[in-house]
């Protein structure tokens, strides 16, 4: 009698360890009402059903410099990151955010574009950059990555915050339900097209979005490009808007184990008809893009999928 008891003790504590030995991947995103966050949701879905002894979170965030935070700290497995602030990261940038180098991140993809989209609602008046002199703009939350393009966008410009008649530091949703309050003229929100915070917007109420001239987004230089907002993107937007835009990437850290790097490489460019399916940014993300460009090494469980399928040496 006393051995089965050693047995069934050995056998729960074995039970016990196996379930504790589960890796955990934490996925970095965004505000809820952004793009980040639902793609994330959609990658979470893949990964808990298609990687073995693995459990998958979700964490909505400020969304770049925080999720590059995060990573440095071990407090992540993957995040969604602008360009920009992926580059201030590296090369460690004080005033973007980043008080050191961050030394530990290693990048698993390129994805889809982020677009800088202005928004005002149409009894503001607002119809260009300089319109937005005197009146009140959310320039995303504190030292987001969106907040990091406004002010980019501003410099280029030749404007400042102080030319602003209210400035608020707000997440998408929040942002809109100031609008629609009548609390608040625009937003800036740097995000795939159709962000559901916009849509809702646009739905609401008449709105004007404000271009971004080719010429500024020059000045704003690399790795920002010219891009437009296609006509119907937003309710009451009919015809294609000039902007700005910069590429997104998927990052991880260092110390990830190579394997678990492919793994969530492979299935993310292999399950992209899913992640359109999780929002519609997803259809701007291409496998033969992912490995181009990138201001910070790849993981090495990336570049050997890459090599795979012939994308690099």
């Amino acid at each position: 009698m006393f051995k089965k008891i050693l047995a069934t003790i050995a056998a729960l504590l074995f039970a016990i360890n196996t379930s504790n030995s589960a890796e955990f991947i934490n996925i970095l995103t965004g505000g809820t009402s952004g793009v980040y966050y639902p793609l994330g949701v959609g990658i979470s879905k893949i990964y808990g059903e298609k990687i073995k002894d693995v459990k998958v979170q979700v964490q909505a965030t400020k969304a770049s410099v925080e999720n590059l935070n995060l990573l440095q700290d071990g407090k992540g497995e993957l995040a969604f990151v602008l360009g920009d602030a992926l580059k201030d990261a590296w090369q460690g940038n004080e005033d973007a955010g980043f008080k050191v180098k961050l030394d530990k991140l290693r990048v698993i993809g390129a994805i889809y574009p982020n677009y800088i989209q202005i928004v005002a609602s149409k009894d503001s008046k607002i119809k260009t950059l300089a319109d937005l002199k005197g009146k009140g703009l959310s320039v995303g939350a504190a030292k987001s990555g969106t907040e990091l393009n406004t002010r980019a966008l501003f410099k280029a410009a030749g404007m400042s915050y102080k030319d602003l008649g209210k400035i608020e530091y707000l997440p998408y949703a929040e942002s809109v339900e100031l609008i629609k309050n009548r609390q608040l003229d625009a937003t800036l929100q740097s995000a795939g097209l159709g962000v559901a915070s916009l849509k809702d917007l646009s739905t609401s109420l008449d709105i004007v979005v404000v271009s971004v001239p080719a010429e500024i987004v020059k000045k704003m230089g690399a790795p920002f490009v010219a891009a437009k907002i296609p006509a119907n993107t937003y309710k009451g937007q009919t015809e294609d808007v000039n902007t700005a835009s910069v590429i997104n990437y998927l990052v991880t850290r260092k110390d990830v184990s190579e394997a678990t790097a492919y793994q969530m490489t492979k299935l993310f460019y292999e399950s992209l008809p899913e992640m359109i399916a999780s929002h519609s940014a997803a259809k701007d993300i291409s496998l033969e893009n992912a490995a181009k460009n990138s201001p910070v090494p790849l993981h090495p469980g990336a570049a050997k999928y890459y090599k795979e399928k012939g994308l690099i040496k």
